[in-house]
């Protein structure tokens, strides 16, 4: 059987921004199933003990600006670390993908992740303006009423869903990658990710 990977993250992750072609192309690679589940953070960060990047420590923060040009340059992919929305809300963008997820499929989503990451991180993008979702779901190829559907209760239910699931799977940070049941937090440990969806499957059903 293929192996599971649940894909928990926030799409205003800088994080989640870098990591996430290359986990695209590993879990293509590998044959494996993944599950899409942005999360609202908001709600988990108070359960795992995590803090809001404005109510972290100085110098928490100063290295963070510091990781984030090292993995551009080490990656090669372009981000501007104080982009001019962020932080923003990312409810809207997150349900639009879960949207996308049930009616296209997870490589519709995918897709749509990877854009909606690079609008915020690389192009001075506002995903939490309706025209601007707007834009990147025809830049997908997607039809204009998944805007709509992404503000059914349906979508709501699964975006608390999947919060619910990351604090079950003890999710703390994003983005996180939980295969077969191991959670990998971080885009720094996709190195690990690769590992363990080369490694025989265990999971008994996809």
């Amino acid at each position: 059987m293929s192996h599971v990977v649940d894909y928990y993250f926030s799409p205003q992750s800088p994080w989640t921004y870098l990591g996430h072609a290359r986990f695209a192309a590993m879990a293509k690679a590998a044959g494996a199933t993944v599950h899409v589940r942005p999360v609202d953070f908001g709600a988990v960060f108070p359960v795992s003990g995590g803090l809001p990047l404005g109510k972290r420590a100085p110098q928490r923060q100063a290295y963070r600006l510091l990781e984030l040009a090292r993995f551009s340059q080490h990656l090669g992919l372009p981000i501007n670390p104080k982009p001019k929305f962020f932080p923003v809300s990312n409810e809207d963008a997150a349900k639009l993908i879960i949207a996308v997820d049930i009616a296209d499929g997870t490589d519709a989503a995918m897709k749509l992740c990877g854009m909606v990451f690079a609008g915020v991180w690389a192009h001075e993008k506002n995903i939490a303006d309706p025209k601007v979702l707007g834009v990147l779901v025809d830049e997908c190829g997607l039809p204009a009423k998944r805007i709509e559907q992404s503000h059914s209760q349906a979508v709501q239910e699964r975006y608390e869903s999947f919060t619910q699931l990351a604090i079950d799977a003890e999710v703390f940070g994003a983005p996180s990658y939980v295969v077969d049941g191991e959670i990998f937090w971080g885009q720094d440990r996709l190195d690990f990710v690769e590992r363990a969806l080369q490694r025989p499957s265990t999971n008994s059903g996809a």
